[in-house]
């Protein structure tokens, strides 16, 4: 089942426009292009579950609504499962491929991690209260979600995708360039560290060193604790020299055992404190 609750016109609206492929291409570009993309794709072997997904898809990627405001997790919560190791994986036997494609397209119009409602409550218990500050936020995505859930946030990014041409975030019609206000990195420079947490959540890797320069900024301006979302070293997130600050510096003191990710990932979610 697709978990969708939709109204007779939404269901009535989207046969008009899926029956429509001119109006399709020109109205919602990135969304044909998606399905004609994933019908060349092997599917799960299962072809409820495949059509179910591909609606929850459809439906947001059109500006869909739902009541949670949280449409990312709404499309992957359903296929959602534990692995034999007990991490909770968004994977399927067959139709990988299908998945790896809704995977990048999920990433550039949300987010690259996974909000699931555990995560957000699990990086809600760790603030504590305290501010939280997302440096690399993209879209504001996170920001939004934990806002929603009654945490304290602010967002930033180098290129916030409402002000500036963001290649991982790019302008798609029917979807918000922004969740949640997203200020440059002059605002985040004046913002107070001391009593806040740094929030990273899948800083670049590949060799960047925005990871490593942002924690190292944050020690000297008082900061001292981090969420950080992400690959171990090694992976897709964060360089080696952020790696070795956390080891030399930090204490990993809470890992969110709930957290959720994509079947070709290993990301994690962690809890990080400055030695005294």
């Amino acid at each position: 089942m697709s978990g969708l609750a939709l109204t007779t016109e939404r269901q009535a609206e989207l046969t008009e426009l899926l029956n429509d492929e001119a109006r399709l291409d020109a109205t919602f570009p990135h969304v044909a292009d998606y399905l004609d993309t994933v019908m060349r794709l092997p599917g799960s072997g299962d072809p409820e579950r495949d059509a179910s997904f591909d609606l929850r898809m459809v439906h947001f990627l059109t500006g869909g609504s739902t009541p949670s405001g949280n449409p990312y997790w709404e499309v992957v919560a359903p296929v959602v499962s534990r692995d034999d190791e007990g991490h909770r994986v968004i994977h399927g036997q067959s139709g990988k491929a299908r998945l790896a494609y809704a995977e990048t397209v999920l990433q550039s119009t949300y987010a690259y991690a996974i909000p699931s409602p555990e995560t957000l409550a699990w990086v809600g218990d760790f603030a504590a209260g305290r501010t939280l500050l997302e440096l690399g936020a993209g879209r504001g995505y996170w920001a939004s979600q934990l806002a929603n859930t009654g945490c304290r946030v602010m967002a930033y990014d180098s290129e916030p995708p409402n002000e500036a041409v963001n290649p991982s975030f790019p302008v798609k019609s029917g979807q918000k360039a922004i969740w949640h206000p997203v200020e440059g990195l002059e605002a985040y420079a004046t913002a107070d560290k001391s009593d806040a947490v740094l929030f990273l959540c899948w800083p670049p890797g590949w060799g960047d060193p925005m990871a490593s320069e942002a924690l190292a900024a944050f020690e000297r301006d008082g900061g001292n604790q981090l969420v950080f979302i992400g690959e171990p070293q090694g992976g897709k997130t964060g360089d080696d020299a952020f790696f070795a600050g956390l080891a030399d510096r930090w204490e990993l003191v809470a890992e969110d055992a709930d957290y959720v990710t994509w079947f070709r990932n290993c990301d994690v979610a962690q809890g990080w404190v400055l030695h005294r």
